[in-house]
């Protein structure tokens, strides 16, 4: 049993605990969030035999409603999930699974599954029209502007691990680093070339392609996209020279 299991069998056994969830054809649905940013991730369904092997696991395991299976989190992509709490509401039919995730939740590849925003609520709107917030293509805050690099770190690394047949980042894996620096010295070549031209469509084109090499790189290398951010932050820290 791992310390999740064992912190909630001082209060109750696992068999207490099935009995205070009101169970709905056999299923409990579960959402589950980041035990350190507090964002939702996901929502899944347990039954009462993933609800029992996430307890021992220590992981979140879950039914799937569409196989008629039990499926482990991240058993093929590697992103598990480390279950830190696991809560149940005042009513016993719905479960909150607090984890430490180890990479994105979303089988697209985006950090939670819940990334698609619905605009133009009242509020919204007003916050427009008085000024306090920027438009909708624009209203991401500064912690989230930049969530799709790590999204697309994370897919990378997927890809790396899995090598799915046919995707051009298995390609690029398979043919090496020595590939990997050619594609980035093109991209850096034709970004020139856009900006040169002084032509902002193309230059947004090639930026984009330059920098997915450059993070497939960094993946080759092992080097996390956290280093170099924090890179970067040591030098905005430093004192400017006269």
């Amino acid at each position: 049993m791992t310390n999740v299991s064992n912190e909630i069998k001082e209060q109750l056994s696992l068999e207490q605990v099935v009995e205070h969830i009101r169970w709905s054809d056999g299923l409990v649905p579960a959402i589950v969030q980041d035990a350190k940013t507090r964002q939702v991730l996901m929502m899944a369904y347990m039954n009462r035999e993933s609800l029992k092997l996430s307890l021992e696991s220590g992981e979140t395991w879950f039914w799937s409603r569409s196989r008629q299976e039990l499926w482990h989190k991240g058993a093929t992509s590697g992103n598990v999930q480390t279950i830190t709490s696991l809560k149940y509401d005042c009513d016993g039919d719905t479960l909150l699974v607090e984890v430490k995730p180890n990479g994105p939740a979303c089988h697209t590849g985006a950090v939670t599954c819940f990334h698609n925003e619905i605009v133009g609520l009242p509020e919204q709107s007003a916050d427009q029209a008085s000024g306090n917030s920027s438009t909708a293509t624009s209203s991401a805050s500064s912690e989230s502007r930049f969530e799709v690099l790590a999204e697309l770190e994370s897919v990378i690394a997927e890809r790396e691990r899995e090598r799915p047949e046919g995707a051009y980042t298995t390609y690029l894996f398979d043919k090496g680093v020595d590939k990997i620096l050619k594609k980035i010295g093109e991209e850096a070549s034709e970004t020139i070339i856009a900006a040169k031209n002084k032509d902002n469509d193309e230059l947004r084109l090639e930026v984009s392609d330059l920098m997915y090499h450059l993070l497939v790189l960094l993946q080759e290398r092992k080097l996390p996209l956290d280093d170099i951010m924090s890179e970067l932050s040591r030098r905005h820290e430093r004192p400017r020279r006269d």
